[in-house]
C-alpha cells in the first residue's frame, strides 16, 4: 500500500492527498506535526533529506516533491487520467505544475508573514525562535524565515510573493474565462496542483487579492471545493474555511495586505 508522510494542513500534502482521491487509490497515513519539528527528526530526514513534506513510499521507491507525486500516482489505479494524452494539454499541464514551485514560495511567504509569525512570536522566546530556524537543513530556507520573522509584512520576500501572485491570479483569469477548468473542459492535474494554494490564502482572509479583479479564480475555487477530493483532501484536515482559526487570527493582517497589494497593482 502507497505510504504518504504528509502535514495535516501542508498545502503541498493537501495536494497530493487530492490527487489521491481522485484517482481512488487507498493509502496509509503518517502524519508529521511540523509545528513540533518533526520534519526535522533524523528518521525523517533519512527519506526527505529536505525535511519537508509530502513524501510517498511505494515499496522501495521514495518519491518527493508533491508535483512529480501528483504525475506518478495518476500512472496508478484505475481513476480518471488527470493527465491529458493530447501532447499540447499536457504540456500546459506540466508548466502549471512547474510553476508550483514559485507558487508554493509566495503562500509560504504570506502564511509565515502573517499567521505563523504571529503564533511563534506569541508562544516562543526569540531565542526558542531562532533555534528552530537553526533546524532547518536548507541555509537559503534559513535566511528567508529569519527575514519574514524580523520584517513579517516588511519583507522583501512578500514583494517577491506578490509579484508571483499577480501573475498567477492573472493567467487563471485569462484562462478560466474560456472553460471551467486550467485546461477547458476536463478537470486536470493542473486543477489539483494549484486548489491547495488558492484554498490557503481564502483561509487566511485573504480572498480580496483576488475578487475584484480576477473574479474567475473564486468561480473556479468554489467549483473546486464542490469536488468530493477537495473534502478528503483538504476539509477533512484543515476543517471548514469559515470556522479556520487561521482567519481569525490574521484579519488585522488584511488592511496592511490589501494596501501593499494595492500598489503592486496600480491602484
Amino acid at each position: 500500500m502507497l505510504e504518504l508522510s504528509h502535514g495535516t494542513t501542508s498545502v503541498c500534502s493537501a495536494k497530493v492527498r487530492i490527487g489521491l482521491s481522485e484517482k481512488g487509490l487507498e493509502w496509509h497515513s503518517h502524519p508529521i506535526n511540523l509545528t513540533k519539528g518533526e520534519q526535522h527528526r533524523p528518521e525523517y530526514l533519512r527519506l526527505n533529506p529536505k525535511g519537508v513534506v509530502p513524501t510517498l513510499v511505494d515499496g522501495g521507491l521514495v518519491v518527493v516533491e508533491s508535483s512529480v507525486i501528483l504525475e506518478y500516482i495518476d500512472d496508478l489505479g484505475t481513476g480518471p487520467r488527470l493527465m491529458p494524452k493530447n501532447p499540447q494539454d499536457s504540456a500546459r499541464a506540466r508548466m502549471w505544475l512547474a510553476r508550483c514551485i514559485d507558487v508554493h514560495a509566495a503562500i509560504n511567504t504570506m502564511t509565515f508573514s502573517t499567521v505563523g509569525r504571529s503564533r511563534i512570536r506569541a508562544a516562543k522566546t526569540p531565542e526558542e525562535a531562532e533555534a528552530a530556524i537553526l533546524r532547518m537543513p536548507n541555509p537559503a530556507a534559513r535566511a528567508k524565515r529569519r527575514d519574514l520573522f524580523n520584517l513579517g509584512l516588511e519583507s522583501p520576500h512578500v514583494d517577491a510573493a506578490f509579484f508571483i501572485l499577480r501573475s498567477l491570479f492573472h493567467d487563471m483569469q485569462t484562462i478560466l474565462d474560456r472553460g471551467p477548468w486550467l485546461l477547458g473542459t476536463c478537470y486536470s492535474l493542473a486543477d489539483v496542483a494549484l486548489v491547495s494554494y488558492v484554498d490557503r490564502l481564502d483561509r487566511l482572509g485573504f480572498s480580496g487579492l483576488w475578487d475584484r479583479h480576477t473574479p474567475q479564480v473564486d468561480r473556479w475555487l468554489t467549483a473546486s471545493r464542490a469536488r468530493q477530493s477537495y473534502k478528503k483532501g483538504i476539509l477533512d484536515y484543515a476543517g471548514d474555511v469559515e470556522t479556520d482559526k487561521m482567519r481569525n487570527a490574521v484579519t488585522p493582517f488584511w488592511p496592511d495586505v490589501q494596501y501593499r497589494w494595492g500598489k503592486v497593482l496600480n491602484l
